[in-house]
This record gives structure tokens, C-alpha cells and sequence, in this order.
């Protein structure tokens, strides 16, 4: 007689949680309604029985003390518990046990169906993503086939009632287990529960009742978006089956950089080099905005990395373009690595004019303007 343990392929210590995997892993492959070879189903029996052997505490000890033979006849079932293993073999029997449509052409489900949504991505220009745009974009996506207006069928056919359900979309199903017979209600293998079958698919579609098509759409970009924001068009996904709603298209948003200014939220960054001079006695120096070229007043006496703030000249608040961030310049000093004769004079006349208590010399003037010797 066969050994127990060597037709579940486990060994003579496996622990329960070793059997049942084992166990499970080949009813499902020697199941008889799954497996048509011949001697499946006798397989299937033997995995069974050693199975209730084994899974029982007491029934297995006899087994590895005395055989088959220390069973008398009643190897017992397993514990009631353990329906859970079954449950996985009941799901993988009966949820619309698979198969081809015997009765060929293709098959309708029931009830309409929401089309599914849609995701494009978009890159958008630095200056267009702060003050909006309008682009024309293409998307491929499904639409109601014209030629059948949806049905999947060929012109001048329909659909026809599933001979194997006799339109209901179910069947019921006996199906032999360790347990016994069970019957099962299940979806229609032949039309996937619809009830009906087109024996006469629609050439253009194929008899899906949808094809696919590049569509042409004009997107309202709003100011202020940013990388990550995601827009919604409602309507514009793919087609909905049997009468069902289209879905929905989401654009999402990529900002490209720009070379001289940055942006975080609704604030733009910039930055901007003068000469110790300018820093010294002010000027109006010309920047780049959003906006264009502006005029940026200098104060005298900036000192070196000031950020000096240009209010309402940054980005718009989404969904608010009447309210703007503003625009930070931050002011680099440029000082000289060589001056000429006469500017050193110069800049000693200056220092001269210090006191000696202040500053003794050029070098503690560059030092107390600019923080650092020169």
C-alpha cells in the first residue's frame, strides 16, 4: 500500500500547517473536474484519504505506529476548522470555473458598465504653469463602435440567448469533495453571465461594441498649478459599456525649470551681483520676473546676501489668481580682486577720513564694510 506521507509529498515530521499546504496544492491539481486526464480522479481520492489520516492527531499516530492497517476502516475527517483549505478549493472550482465559450463569438455582460478613467501626462512651460494656458492635447481612448452603435454585433444581427444558461447567466453544478456533493450556483461558463451570446460579432469592433481612438481635447490649464497637480476632466475617459458612464480623465502636471528663476509654491527666487560700490552707495538695477524686466532699487549700504522682496510679483494662488506670492532677490557683492593705482587712492582718501578710534587703515575700512579683509 501506498505511504501516506509519500503521496502528499511531505515528510514524516511535517507539521499541520505543512500538510495542509501539500494537501491543498494537489487537490487542486487533481481535482476531477479541473483535471480530465484519466486517473485524476482516483488521485484525488488517494490525496483525500491520506489527508484525513494525517490532519487528525489521533488517526496519524496510529498511522505512523501501525500503517493503514491501524486505521480499521476509519481514518476520520478533519476538524470542522479546517474548512478554511476547502474554502480556497470551493473558490477556485466555482468562481465561473474558466473555460472557453463553447458556443463561439463573443459574449455581453449584464447591467451597464462605468468606462474605466484615464491618465495623461503634461508637460508645461515655467511662465505658462504661473499664468495658465490652453492646450490642445491627443488621447487614445475607447469610444461607442459606430458601425454596431455599441451592441458588438454585426449590422442587421443581434445578440442571442445563451442556450447553455437559457439567458438566466447562471448554471448549477454538482461537484464532488471530501465532504461530499455540493451544488453550486455559478456564473455561465459559456456567456460570463450575460445570458446572451453574439454568434455574429461586428467586424469593425470585433464584437467588443468600443473601439480605440485618438481624440482631440482642448485642456483649460489654470494659473498656478504646479508639479503634481493633478486635473480632472470629467467625461473624457473611456466609453461605458451596455449604456454605462464614461469615465473620467486625469491630468497630471509637470513644470519644466527655468535657467534663472526658481519657484517654491507661490514664491519665486532669483538672485542678482553688484559691485561694492553699488552696494555702497545704492543704485536701480534692471532684474528678470514672471513679468518681464522690472527695476530693482538698491539701497545704500546693502550688505552682502540681503534679500531684497518684490511683493505681488510671484506666483498666483491656484485657484485665486488675484492673490500672488511674491519675488525674493537675493544680492550677491561682487568685490574687486585688483584695483588701480587711482582707485586705491581714492579709497584711501575715504579712509582717511575715519577716525582713528574706527578704523586704522584701508584694510579695517574693506573689513567693516564687507566683513572680511581685502
Amino acid at each position: 500500500m501506498a505511504d501516506f506521507y509519500q503521496i502528499l509529498g511531505v515528510s514524516r515530521d511535517a507539521d499541520p500547517d505543512t500538510l495542509k499546504k501539500a494537501y491543498r496544492k494537489l487537490a487542486r491539481q487533481y481535482h476531477p473536474d479541473v483535471n480530465k486526464e484519466p486517473g485524476a480522479e482516483d488521485k484525488f481520492k488517494e490525496i483525500g484519504k491520506a489527508y484525513e489520516a494525517l490532519s487528525n492527531p489521533e488517526t496519524r499516530a496510529r498511522y505512523d505506529q501501525f500503517g493503514e492497517a491501524g486505521l480499521g476502516g476509519a481514518a476520520g475527517m478533519p476538524d470542522m476548522g479546517d474548512m478554511g483549505g476547502f474554502a480556497d478549493l470551493f473558490e477556485t472550482f466555482f468562481n465561473g470555473f474558466g473555460g472557453q465559450n463553447p458556443q463561439g463569438g463573443r459574449t455581453q455582460r449584464r447591467g451597464p458598465q462605468q468606462g474605466d478613467d484615464l491618465r495623461y501626462d503634461l508637460n508645461v512651460d515655467f511662465k505658462d504653469a504661473i499664468f495658465g494656458q490652453q492646450r490642445e492635447i491627443k488621447i487614445p481612448h475607447l469610444e461607442t463602435c459606430e458601425v454596431c452603435r455599441g451592441t458588438g454585433a454585426k449590422p442587421g444581427t443581434g445578440p442571442k440567448t445563451c442556450s447553455t444558461c437559457g439567458g438566466s447567466g447562471q448554471v448549477r453544478r454538482a461537484t464532488r469533495t471530501p465532504f461530499g456533493n455540493f451544488t453550486q450556483v455559478a456564473e455561465c461558463p459559456s456567456c460570463n453571465g450575460a445570458g446572451q451570446i453574439i454568434a455574429d460579432p461586428c467586424v469593425s469592433c470585433g464584437g467588443n461594441g468600443v473601439k480605440q481612438v485618438r481624440k482631440k481635447l482642448r485642456i483649460n490649464i489654470p494659473a498656478g498649478v504646479d508639479t503634481g497637480t493633478k486635473l480632472r476632466v470629467s467625461g473624457e475617459g473611456n466609453v461605458g459599456l451596455k449604456g454605462g458612464p464614461p469615465g473620467d480623465l486625469y491630468v497630471f502636471i509637470k513644470v519644466q525649470n527655468d535657467a534663472k528663476l526658481k519657484r517654491d509654491g507661490v514664491t519665486i527666487y532669483s538672485e542678482i551681483a553688484v559691485s561694492y560700490l553699488q552696494a555702497i552707495l545704492g543704485d536701480t538695477v534692471k532684474i528678470t520676473t514672471v513679468d518681464g524686466d522690472v527695476n530693482l532699487k538698491i539701497p545704500s549700504g546693502t550688505q552682502p546676501n540681503t534679500t531684497l522682496s518684490l511683493e505681488n510679483k510671484g506666483v498666483p494662488r491656484l485657484g485665486n489668481p488675484v492673490a500672488r506670492g511674491n519675488h525674493e532677490v537675493l544680492i550677491k557683492v561682487k568685490l574687486p580682486t585688483r584695483i588701480t593705482d587711482g582707485e586705491r587712492e581714492l579709497l584711501e582718501g575715504l579712509a582717511s577720513q575715519y577716525s582713528e578710534k574706527n578704523i586704522n587703515s584701508s584694510s579695517g575700512l574693506f573689513s567693516k564694510l564687507f566683513g572680511k579683509d581685502s
